[in-house]
């Protein structure tokens, strides 16, 4: 059996912002003193005239961000989640989001997955935070196939987007030919009658393995990946909920004002369905090796098998 090819999205964020920016003149990076971390130096090293390190000031990052928008260019804002949804949501709000410009938001090592760096920098809110802001889009991507197809529609959308991606390596999931990849249109990985389990980011491989360990069960699983959690596909998801009769949400952000959040919101008005959400239940994270944490906190394999046997 093959290994399968790991890549962390954060990765993925850096590589495609060069081959972004190769096409178009238009494109800026900015970054606040984490170049190494969030993967901006692989811009930096190739477009250094185009790279502003603005520093540990993520508030002013997003500032001269929103000025270099209002000149026409497209500023790729790049920090941990943490700090680009947490500590500049009032910059975000007010400087990108009420004048409505151009800002693409590159918010890396997000979720419990950064790990060792503990409950201070594992941001779980980021997504809540930004669904508030009126006309904000949000995509996280699932692989790395998915984070530079993200990259490259955040550039085409006219509008501020926030994208979130993370620190830990994981599996490549979309390498098909007939992969698509459009803002506000989830996509079904699995067809099946007996649940729905609708998730986003790194959940989705975890989800479309505890898809194969509950079929072993008997129990036909449905997996939809989310990439875009606003604007929300929400025919998809009516449609799921209706032809399953159960939804199960998989995140690895709170799930309070996230995917399930959303979900949840959609089915009460169009299609009233049961719905478990599966994430972070309303604590902070703790330090750890991410892959502890993710079973730790139930979003593994094995968790999200249990979660949704307990549920059926």
């Amino acid at each position: 059996m093959s290994e399968v090819t790991k890549i962390a999205t954060r990765v993925s964020y850096g590589n495609a912002l060069v081959e972004l920016a190769k096409e178009h003149d238009d494109v800026y990076v900015l970054d606040a003193d984490l170049a190494a971390a969030t993967q901006t130096a692989i811009f930096k090293k190739e477009f250094p005239e185009r790279h502003i390190d603005c520093g540990i000031a993520e508030c002013n990052m997003i500032g001269i961000a929103a000025g270099l928008a209002a000149t026409g260019k497209v500023p790729f804002a790049s920090s941990f989640a943490m700090f680009a949804a947490g500590r500049a949501f009032e910059q975000v709000r007010n400087s990108v989001g009420y004048p409505h410009l151009n800002v693409k938001i590159g918010a890396t090592h997000a979720g419990i997955s950064v790990g060792e760096d503990g409950a201070t920098h594992q941001c779980n809110e980021d997504i809540a935070l930004m669904r508030t802001i009126p006309g904000m889009v949000i995509l996280n991507p699932s692989d790395d196939i998915e984070a530079k197809a993200a990259v490259k529609a955040a550039y085409e959308h006219e509008g501020p987007v926030y994208m979130r991606f993370g620190r830990l390596a994981v599996p490549i999931i979309n390498d098909r030919p007939d992969y698509k990849f459009e803002i506000g249109k989830g996509v079904t990985l699995r067809e099946g009658k007996d649940v729905a389990i609708i998730a986003t980011g790194l959940c989705v491989s975890e989800s479309l393995a505890a898809a194969e360990k509950l079929a072993a069960d008997g129990i036909d699983a449905k997996v939809i990946n989310i990439h875009t959690i606003k604007p929300l596909d929400e025919e998809l998801v009516v449609a799921a909920a209706k032809e399953c009769g159960k939804v199960v949400t998989v995140e690895e952000h709170s799930v309070i004002g996230g995917l399930g959040s959303a979900v949840c919101e959609t089915l009460s008005k169009k299609a009233p369905t049961p719905v478990k959400t599966i994430g972070v239940q309303d604590r902070f994270g703790e330090s750890g090796p991410a892959v502890a944490l993710l079973e730790k906190y139930g979003l593994n394999a094995e968790g999200i098998y249990a979660s949704v046997k307990e549920f059926l």
